[in-house]
Formats: structure tokens, C-alpha cells, sequence
């Protein structure tokens, strides 16, 4: 049945219909605003996979690039592998509907997006996910919906419910947050050293603002939706609940107790083996069951003592933090390294300083940009103890990756200041617990081993919840069991003076604004301890680059001098280059820089670019080579590609009948240069020059 509903959505018109397009979709919505225009489907298996376990979820965010007008670029002129953008939407999508399954749902499913049109002010990922959500809701497969999402912006100091691309440009904030009718399901975002009040009125803001888009999925559902799939999730054997919980006694908690990650999950592990051989008998070919109820004790287990007794798996209070280590040049020849290890999560950060040639260029959907900043995270199976095929980076690696960029970017020197292109390579050592708040902090130490003068120093910390009816606790520095036993993950990263980035997963199904304070604050306190352990090592940028890194010398010439130094088919700048051996990089403006290691050479390099740009100055004298007689005079080149006219009656004191009476080409002189006039004709003086340059009398 085809449906469409419209509604004024902060100043826009937002549109959702259904039952027009992709009609054998399980679910598809057509989502419109302002320009911008994406198509969500969804479908899921009728049965499922034997041994499915978990929820075999699979999102997809695609752009078109028909969409903005443009053709593909390469060879094959069509569209390839994801984008990083690509990328990270998709994990936005993801992120936010994930939960909202119902606990034991079991079927593949895939939801698809594609942005069919796109305009310059509406970035499709905010409305990619409500269409997401809206085409979940219109279909029978079941989902605990809707889901909303905004961007907010802080534009002149006010907070701005769907900033456009434009406004972003001024904004200080930018946070995409995803949320049920009950609390904010998914946060992402940035920010320029914000305090933590200001990203809570954001978030909350964002929050209220989403009520109309509930209204608006809801209604669809009731005009258009179908009747939803029946599923009955497979409930828990209490009998074998029962006989599991009797024959384990206190042995998890001596398990648990076992000190390091590796031997408590070995413990763990055994403990499992040991039940399932005792219970075999009892529950012939339910072996899957007796773990997956082993596995719920723990659980249940661990966050009692969390609730209960403030009392964590390590032995640690809800605001510890696991011991901290850093250290910094920590390689060679790299230009800058570190490594930060916060108890058994570990990450070696390098810097690398390019020139503007190093620059990323990325063709988007909304236009051409470069990146001057590139932050890459890379996640090897080593780190934690596994055996797995190395891959192009994942997913994961590059939302981690994303997060930690954004956390850094806004500390980085304006480009004025420090033209380099910087690229930060994190490896991950070792993970039990946030490897991107570590990625975050040795990437800040490692930015200022390498002499990158960044305005502050950063870092990063993971926070998590248990929540049980009323009882709650915000957990400091979370480790991997946490996170997965825990109902939200929230990294916050920041100075000591304010947010920088920060990630929210909720789990909870509730997360009141105090918890979220409380969470906001007590991460305040937990970074700015991890600064002091980090100022303690390195507390402020090296004075220099690395001598294996480039110098950079920036220079201005006019912009109608470019193609001098250029020259025809580039001829003079591979000569300056070749000369040299300098990097040398011109932009449009006339801005030109300069990139050795060698500053013998970098100095030749300048001297040459301002003799190839310099302009004659009247009254100056200049030492020059006669390259043209002529009747009425001669011209002589007083400077590369720069001849002035040396007129006859300007040669000497006295009358000369011949200019060859006098000079011949190829001869070197001295000239005093008497007028430039509008058009760039020099008038010159070879008499004026001898008198100035004659001794002077008593």
C-alpha cells in the first residue's frame, strides 16, 4: 500500500513513503530531504542458519555518485569498493538497530541503503538511518523501533538541530546522535574543546527534538505496516539453569578471580569443559545449552559484584583506573613514536610529516576534498592472542581509526604554522579494553615526540554501565569482558580543558541524563589522570622535527610569477628540483613550499626561486648580461628571464656614435635601474651605476 507522509523537520522539509519503490523488500521507505533523497530496504530469512548464536546483522550504506551528478573515476567508471565514509555510516546504522532486536533473534538479515540524490546541504547519513529505521518498521520483521537521528551543531554559541554542510563550517560541535522514543540509543561526534555541560545540553537537545520523527515512523507503520513475523525467542531451561548453577558452586568466582585476561578466560574456559562433562549424561546433546547457561552465570555474577559490591573481575573500584605506562621515541628512524599502555591494552603510535603532495585527496559524494591529517588504526590478531588471516583494515579498524583522528584533529597547529602533511599510524600491541583511547593518547605523545607544536596534549578513556533496574554504576576504564557484559560503551577523549570526541553504544535501554553526567564527569576525572601520567613523560612538543624529517621553508611570490617557476612543461621547477633535491610544492595563491632535510640545499633551493621571482627595484644596481644590441641601445638581462632596456644616450658620459663601439652581446655589467613603468618595461642606466659605484671624493 503506497503511503507518504510529510513533516517541516528544523526548517526543512522531510518526507517517508513506502510501497512505490523495491516493493519485494521485506521493508522499503523512500526518505527525502531537502534534495537529499536515500532508499532503505530491508529483508530477513524466513529460517535460520543451524547453530546461529548471535544476531547475523548486515548493513550496508551505499552512495551513488549519480546521485550528486558526477561520473566514477578509474579505469572501470562505476562504483567500487566501500568508501571510508561509506564505512562509517554503515557502523552508524548498525550500531543504532543492533540492539533493538529481540534478544535471540536469529535471522540473517540485511539492510541496504542508497543515496539516490544528494545536494550540498544535507549529509545523507542522519536521514540514511531514519529511513533505515522507517523500512525496519513498515516490514514484518521484528524490531523494537523506531530509531532516530539528528546532527547537532553550536553555531555563534547556540546549539543547532541539523546544521547544514555550511553551518558546520562554524561550528564547534558535531555530533550525530541516534535515539528511541525512551533514550539515546548511539552517539558520534566531535568537537573543539568543549566542556562537558555543553555536549550534555547537546545530546539532550537532540534527544527532544527527535520526538517528531517518532511520531512520523509510527504513523507510517500504522498505514502501511505489516503484521509482524511471529518469534518467540528460545527461553532458558530452568531445570538445566539449575543443575549448571549447583554443580559450578563458587568456582566462578574463583575463576574470575584468576588474575590476567589469557589464564582467567583459560579458567573460564575449563570451567565450561568441566560442567559440560558432568552434565552430559544428565542433558545428552545439549551441549550448547550448558555453556550458554555457564556463560549467564558468569554474567550475572560479574555485574552483582559490580552493583553490589563495587567490586570488579581485576579487584578494582568503579572510578580506578588500570596501571598506566608511557614512553616516547621509542624508534629510531621514525619521526616520531610512542607507546601507551594502560594494564593489558597496549598501542605503539608513529608519526610520519609529509609535504602538500602527501596529501589524501578524496572524491566524495559532496565534493572534492584533501586531508593534510591521517590517522590509520590497525588491529593485528596478535593483540589478542588469535590466529587470523591478515586482511585489508576492517570495519573496526576504520571507525576506530575515525574516532581517534577526530580526537586529535582539533589540537593540531593551524597549516600556516606548520604546513606538513601528518599521518599517525597506530598498532595495537595488545587490546583488553579501549584500544582507541590508547590509540589517543599515544598518538598525542608520538605528535609531540615528533616536534608537531599541538596546542594540547589529549587522551582518552572508555566508560561502561550495569544497570539493573535501579541499581546502577558507571564503570571507569573498562575492560573487554565489561564492555560485553556491560550495557554501554562510552569513550570520551579530550584536554584537560574540554571534549574533543566522544562514542556512545547503549545497550541499557535507558540512560537518564544524570547517568550520562555522571558518566561525562567521571571521565573528566579519569583523563585528566591519564594526562598527568602522560605529562610525566613527554609534556610538551620536541623544539625541532626529526633530522630524518623534511624542513619545510614556506615562501610567497605572486600568483602571475607561478608560471615562471614552473616553466614550460614544467621544465624550470624538475630543474630547481634535480639542482637541489628539494621537494618543491606551488599552490594556486603563490604560496610555495620547500621540503629538504639538507638545508645547504634548501637554502640554493630559496635563493634560486627568489631570483627566478625577484622584481627589479628602482634605483637599485644589478650586475647583468648584454643579450641584445640594437640600434637605439641594448637590453640586458639583470635577473633570470628579466631583461631592461639600456638606452644609448644611458651608456656613458660622453656621445657614442655605436652601441658596439661600447658593448657586445655576451658582455657582463653593472646597471642601475632607472624606471619600471605600468606595463613591466625597465629603463636602464650603465653611466648612473658607474657614478654611484666611483669612489667618492674628499
Amino acid at each position: 500500500m503506497y503511503q507518504k507522509l510529510e513533516i517541516d523537520f528544523a526548517g526543512r522539509k522531510l518526507t517517508l513513503e513506502t510501497g512505490r519503490l523495491a516493493k519485494q523488500a521485506h521493508g522499503s521507505v523512500l526518505a527525502t530531504y531537502g534534495d537529499t533523497v536515500v532508499l532503505a530496504t530491508a529483508v530477513s530469512q524466513y529460517e535460520a542458519r543451524p547453530n546461529m548464536d548471535f544476531l547475523p546483522l548486515t548493513v550496508d550504506y551505499v552512495e551513488k555518485t549519480f546521485a550528486a551528478g558526477k561520473i566514477p573515476g578509474g579505469f572501470f567508471k562505476r562504483e567500487g569498493r566501500a568508501s571510508e565514509k561509506e564505512t562509517l555510516t554503515s557502523r552508524l546504522i548498525d550500531r543504532s538497530m543492533r540492539p533493538l532486536f529481540p534478544k535471540g533473534y536469529d535471522r540473517e538479515t540485511q539492510i541496504i541503503v542508497t543515496v539516490l540524490s544528494a545536494d550540498r546541504d544535507n549529509d545523507p547519513d542522519m536521514l540514511s538511518l531514519i529511513a533505515a529505521s522507517a523500512a525496519l518498521g513498515v516490514s514484518d520483521i521484528p524490531h523494537n523501533g523506531p530509531v532516530a537521528s539528528v546532527r547537532m551543531g553550536r553555531v555563534d554559541g547556540k546549539i543547532v538541530v541539523n546544521p547544514t554542510l555550511g553551518d558546520l563550517e562554524g561550528s564547534d560541535v558535531s555530533l550525530v546522535v541516534a535515539a528511541n522514543p525512551e533514550s539515546i540509543m548511539m552517539l558520534e561526534g566531535g568537537a573543539h574543546i568543549v566542556d562537558e555541560e555543553t555536549i550534555l545540553e547537546a545530546l539532550f537537545t537532540a534527544h527532544e527534538a527527535m520526538q517528531p520523527l517518532f511520531a512520523m515512523q509510527e504513523e507510517l507503520r500504522k498505514r502501511a505496516g505489516k503484521p509482524k513475523r511471529e518469534f518467540v525467542p528460545k527461553a532458558r531451561d530452568a531445570a538445566l539453569l539449575a543443575a549448571v548453577e549447583k554443580n559450578v558452586g563458587d568456582k566462578i568466582e574463583k575463576a574470575l578471580a584468576t588474575k590476567g585476561k589469557k589464564e582467567r578466560n583459560a579458567a573460564l574456559y575449563a570451567l565450561s569443559d568441566s560442567v559440560v562433562a558432568d552434565l552430559s549424561e544428565k542433558f545428552p546433546e545439549r551441549t550448547g545449552e550448558i555453556v550458554d547457561a555457564c556463560d549467564y552465570l558468569v554474567r550475572t555474577r560479574v555485574r552483582m559484584s559490580i552493583l553490589d559490591d563495587d567490586k570488579r573481575i581485576d579487584d578494582r573500584k568503579s572510578t580506578e583506573i588500570r596501571a598506566l605506562s608511557a614512553e616516547v621515541h621509542v624508534l629510531p628512524r621514525t619521526h616520531g613514536s610512542a607507546v601507551f599502555t594502560r594494564g593489558e591494552t597496549q598501542a605503539l603510535a608513529t608519526v610520519t610529516l609529509g609535504t602538500s603532495s602527501d596529501e589524501q585527496k578524496i572524491d566524495a559524494l559532496l565534493g572534492e576534498r584533501f586531508k593534510k591529517f591521517l590517522l590509520h588504526y590497525n588491529f593485528p590478531p596478535f593483540s589478542t592472542g588469535e590466529v587470523k588471516f591478515l586482511r585489508a583494515p576492517s570495519r573496526r579498524d576504520i571507525g576506530h581509526g575515525a574516532l581517534a583522528e577526530r580526537a586529535l584533529a582539533p589540537i593540531l597547529p593551524d597549516e600556516a604554522d606548520f604546513p606538513y602533511t601528518i599521518r599517525v599510524v597506530s598498532e595495537v600491541l595488545e587490546s583488553n579494553g579501549s584500544s582507541s583511547m590508547a590509540t589517543v593518547c599515544g598518538g598525542s605523545l608520538a605528535l609531540m615526540d615528533a616536534g608537531v607544536p599541538i596546542k594540547a596534549a589529549v587522551a582518552g578513556i572508555a566508560m561502561g554501565l550495569v544497570k539493573e533496574g535501579d541499581k546502577v554504576r558507571v564503570i571507569t576504564d573498562i575492560l573487554g569482558d565489561e564492555d560485553h557484559l556491560g550495557d554501554m560503551d562510552f569513550k570520551v577523549a579530550g584536554t584537560k580543558e574540554g571534549v574533543t570526541a566522544i562514542q556512545m553504544d547503549n545497550k541499557a535501554g535507558g540512560v537518564s541524563k544524570e547517568i550520562m553526567r555522571q558518566a561525562l564527569h567521571q571521565a573528566r576525572d579519569a583523563r585528566l589522570q591519564v594526562l598527568g601520567v602522560m605529562n610525566k613523560t613527554l609534556d610538551s612538543a620536541r623544539k625541532d622535527v626529526s633530522t630524518y624529517a623534511p624542513r619545510i621553508v614556506t615562501l610567497h611570490i605572486k600568483p602571475d610569477k607561478i608560471r615562471e617557476v614552473i616553466g614550460p612543461g614544467g621544465k624550470v621547477i624538475r630543474g630547481l628540483v634535480e639542482q637541489t633535491g628539494c621537494k618543491i610544492d606551488i599552490e594556486d595563491d603563490g604560496t610555495v613550499l620547500i621540503a629538504s632535510a639538507d638545508g645547504v640545499a634548501m637554502e640554493k633551493a630559496i635563493e634560486m626561486i627568489q631570483a627566478i621571482t625577484a622584481e627589479p627595484e628602482i634605483g637599485k644596481i644589478y650586475h647583468g648580461t648584454v643579450r641584445k644590441i640594437v640600434e637605439f641601445g641594448a637590453f640586458v638581462e639583470i635577473m633570470p628571464g628579466t631583461d631592461g632596456l639600456l638606452h644609448i644616450s644611458q651608456i656613458s658620459n660622453e656621445r657614442i656614435r655605436r652601441v658596439e663601439d661600447v658593448l657586445h652581446e655576451g658582455d657582463e655589467i653593472d646597471v642601475k635601474v632607472l624606471d619600471v613603468d605600468r606595463s613591466g618595461k625597465i629603463r636602464l642606466s650603465l653611466r648612473e651605476a658607474k657614478q654611484d659605484q666611483a669612489p667618492k671624493g674628499n
